[in-house]
């Protein structure tokens, strides 16, 4: 009978009310009975918002982790990267030295003379590369005969065809009634711009092209076959391109309206200034001290790419893949393929 009379019936109210003690109900600040008793609006009671509950013992929860990793190790995942440069700046060697392998368009055509067309014809290549049993499905697009021309106008109009049409390709699929479960990503994740070693200030070409495609892509460009310059002259260039950059509004990767936490605006802070990466090529080993390193045998030495004070390929590395990789394809999904989306839904609605 007593367990009766402490438990009220449904609907009753919240407040419990047993015969030996009452609770009171919590005290409310003055300033808000005042707003209360001013709008006139009866009193709503709130849940508690979301506080740190300690655990007894073990449940399980970082599990989760675990499960994403076998799923992501099972299926796999897609990373498509773009090379833009004149010809003979290293882009196919530059590739195969990130990527570790020959998975460049000039070394997927073996016996095949190799001629670079007239107009810019872009031409993809994917493999399927594994590493400690996770599978990337890499897509490589490369842009011989950009730049290359005396009259030059309007070259960057493949590209930026290129890369709307594998926007457009993922949003027909997106919006179909009967969709695939996982869609077929093409879409152009990160675009890397080769500058010219000439040690002066950027090319109206450059500008021009950095700034249309950095609105529709993420463009990380870098100072191609950097050991062609010396410390000095490769720091005054660096500094000549960075202010080019922030004078032209040019917004490159990683991008300072995307940081989300002081975390990632401090790690990218750090990027920023290195910004472009003066980078080396090479996909040849060679013996240094007893160790295989990969690197560009010259008359006074050898250039070790993965070396930090040879050259800045590692950092080009780890932004590409072993830190942003993610961010590249989040800020592709959620900023530059959301942009497009929009445009083309907003065009498709329009009366007429």
């Amino acid at each position: 009978v007593r367990a009766h009379r402490l438990c009220p019936p449904r609907g009753a109210g919240s407040s419990l009310e047993p015969e030996e003690r009452s609770m009171e109900p919590p005290a409310v600040p003055e300033e808000e009975e005042e707003e209360e008793e001013e709008e006139g609006a009866a009193p709503l009671s709130m849940a508690p918002g979301p506080v740190g509950c300690q655990l007894f013992g073990y449940v399980g929860i970082e599990a989760v982790l675990d499960q994403m990793k076998i799923k992501t190790m099972k299926t796999g995942f897609e990373f498509n990267i773009m090379v833009v440069g004149q010809s003979g700046l290293g882009k196919s060697t530059m590739v195969n030295t990130l990527f570790k392998s020959k998975v460049s368009r000039k070394s997927s055509q073996p016996g095949q003379e190799e001629r670079i067309p007239k107009t810019v014809q872009l031409q993809s290549i994917t493999h399927i590369i594994q590493e400690k049993g996770v599978k990337m499905k890499l897509t490589v697009t490369d842009t011989p005969g950009f730049g290359d021309q005396i009259n030059n106008d309007n070259c960057w109009d493949p590209i930026i065809k290129y890369i709307n049409e594998q926007y457009e390709r993922y949003l027909r699929e997106e919006i179909l009634i009967t969709r695939k479960r996982k869609i077929p990503d093409t879409r152009v994740h990160g675009c890397v711009y080769f500058v010219p070693p000439t040690g002066h200030w950027l090319r109206p070409l450059d500008l021009e092209f950095m700034r249309r495609l950095s609105k529709i892509v993420n463009v990380v460009p870098v100072i191609a076959k950097a050991d062609t310059l010396t410390l000095e002259e490769r720091a005054e260039f660096k500094q000549r391109i960075q202010e080019d950059l922030k004078t032209h509004a040019i917004s490159v990767y990683p991008q300072e309206d995307f940081d989300q936490d002081p975390e990632d605006r401090a790690l990218n802070n750090r990027i920023r200034e290195k910004i472009p990466f003066a980078v080396v090529g090479a996909d040849q080993e060679h013996q240094v001290n007893g160790k295989r390193v990969l690197g560009r045998k010259t008359k006074w030495g050898i250039i070790e790419v993965e070396n930090p004070a040879h050259c800045e390929f590692p950092l080009l590395q780890d932004l590409l893949i072993r830190s942003h990789l993610q961010d590249l394809k989040d800020i592709t999904h959620n900023v530059h393929y959301e942009s497009y989306r929009v445009r083309r839904l907003n065009e498709s609605n329009r009366p007429g």
